[in-house]
């Protein structure tokens, strides 16, 4: 609990800066605002998470989400659930292309998914025939739209899925096999193969796991702007990093929290929503662009604090008696 203290305070001091200097940033409207919009990087974030604690990397997570766009706003129009379902189902295919190519080529992660990366912008570009694909009207099996935009019980339908995912994401880290198994692999892929675990399947799974996510976050991409989105995702997967490893992950693998990742998930979006108030304000102005200057500081602090805090670890171990 004691290594979480910091991002919590921050956390906390950002939610007191807002309420304190912004008339309307505890309303309901920029509540659910905000949880309807960072729901689709909290569903990335937490597939990141699985990916990174066995110590890999998914550098494909955004152009998967945009591949999952086109494909759920081309299949719109045979109903809401088909559009869900072949949206998700391309982000799975994609993810668990993703595994056995590590697993059996035993290439490194970075490069296989740097590679599907372009690959499925590539396929989201011919699909979409190198524009945005609008989804289906409203038809005799339902809105896709609502999927994106719709509340339910009073509550963004997207902010809902993503909290699920990261309740089962939680839960799965924790009381599972799955859990369990991918922090040992993380901690030492060798030493979980001499213990008889299945690392192939983990790392499968892990990354399977990461795609389905990425799949989802695209079809509410699709649902909450009308269309898919051949061209969106870019630097999607630096904000997933960030937040993962903000969260206290290791980027070394084999220590985790879904639930830190989502606080990561949130200190990042309450940072360009504070942001986009200022702008309001009219003191400065800083466009889009900023964002991922912003995210990739933090990336770098973080993973600086990290260096210092696993040195700090290796020192001890060293000098610790016999």
């Amino acid at each position: 609990m004691k290594k979480n203290l910091p991002i919590l305070l921050a956390l906390a001091a950002l939610v007191v800066f807002g309420l304190v200097r912004y008339d309307h940033f505890g309303s309901a409207y920029n509540i659910t605002s905000f949880w309807r919009y960072n729901s689709m990087f909290a569903l990335i974030s937490v597939g990141m998470a699985f990916v990174i604690i066995t110590g890999g990397i998914d550098l494909s997570v955004g152009t998967v989400a945009a591949l999952a766009s086109v494909v759920a706003a081309l299949t719109s129009v045979y109903g809401s659930w088909v559009a869900v379902l072949a949206g998700c189902a391309a982000g799975l295919v994609v993810g668990v292309l993703n595994g056995l190519i590590i697993t059996r080529l035993k290439i490194l992660p970075f490069i296989v998914t740097l590679a599907t990366s372009l690959g499925a912008h590539g396929v989201a570009l011919l699909l979409g025939k190198n524009d945005a694909v609008s989804i289906a009207a409203d038809s005799n099996f339902g809105n896709f739209g609502n999927f994106g935009q719709g509340d339910l019980f009073g509550l963004p339908i997207p902010g809902l899925v993503a909290a699920a995912a990261a309740l089962a994401g939680w839960l799965a880290l924790r009381s599972t096999r799955f859990g369990r198994h991918s922090l040992a692999v993380g901690g030492s892929e060798e030493a979980a193969r001499l213990m008889g675990l299945n690392v192939d399947r983990t790392l499968v799974m892990a990354y399977a796991v990461s795609g389905l996510l990425a799949g989802m976050a695209g079809v509410i991409l699709a649902a909450q702007f009308g269309a898919g989105q051949p061209n969106e995702g870019v630097g999607w997967e630096l904000f997933a990093i960030s937040a993962v490893v903000l969260g206290g992950t290791l980027l070394s693998g084999g220590e985790g929290s879904i639930a830190m990742t989502i606080a990561g998930v949130l200190l990042l979006g309450l940072v360009f929503n504070l942001l986009n108030f200022e702008n309001g304000l009219g003191f400065i102005s800083l466009s889009a662009y900023w964002q991922s200057v912003i995210r990739g500081v933090f990336l770098l602090l973080v993973i600086v604090l990290q260096a210092r805090v696993l040195k700090q670890r290796g020192k001890k171990r060293v000098t610790a008696p016999a």
